[in-house]
């Protein structure tokens, strides 16, 4: 199966320290279904966050994105609200690890927050590892995920990935 995968949507900008409470309240919790959780997706940061989010776009953001505690309900949330992919500075490291898991495709791309304003198309292909903000028609680079990550992605997570997978 050759990995081929070109995401683009509108951008959703963020800054710095995106915290997991920031992107899924504690206080919303009480569930563990995914649209539920999607529909408060960002609320503290943007009410109206989850209801603007078309399917493909593409959040991105400054630096420590993810950080604090280690729930995937974060990565859960962002995914099914139609975030197609997270771009960022930097991600705290249990956060790309969930996302990756839950098959939500992350990128470090350290230099697209400051070329991108809040609804520029993006596109990003993951498998050659080039984000262009096509609105300025500007590529930046970042690196591509490799073999074994591009599968999980493209099964749709580990749990997909490994089910896949003949024993």
């Amino acid at each position: 199966m050759v990995f081929i995968m070109t995401l683009t949507g509108k951008a959703h900008i963020f800054g710095d320290n995106i915290d997991t409470d920031a992107i899924i309240p504690a206080r919303r919790l009480n569930t563990i279904d995914p649209k539920e959780l999607a529909s408060f997706c960002m609320e503290d940061i943007d009410a109206n966050f989850a209801g603007r989010v078309k399917p493909g776009d593409i959040i991105v953001a400054g630096s420590n994105f993810g950080c604090g505690s280690s729930r995937e309900h974060a990565p859960i949330a962002i995914k099914m609200c139609g975030i197609s992919c997270v771009a960022a500075r930097s991600f705290a490291r249990i956060f790309y690890r969930n996302a990756i898991n839950i098959g939500l495709p992350i990128l470090v791309c350290d230099e697209l927050l400051g070329g991108t304003k809040e609804g520029d198309i993006i596109e990003a292909n993951l498998a050659e590892g080039v984000v262009k903000n096509v609105t300025t028609d500007k590529e930046y680079k970042t690196e591509p995920f490799p073999g074994f990550m591009q599968k999980i992605i493209e099964a749709g997570g580990a749990i997909e990935y490994i089910r896949g997978k003949s024993l």
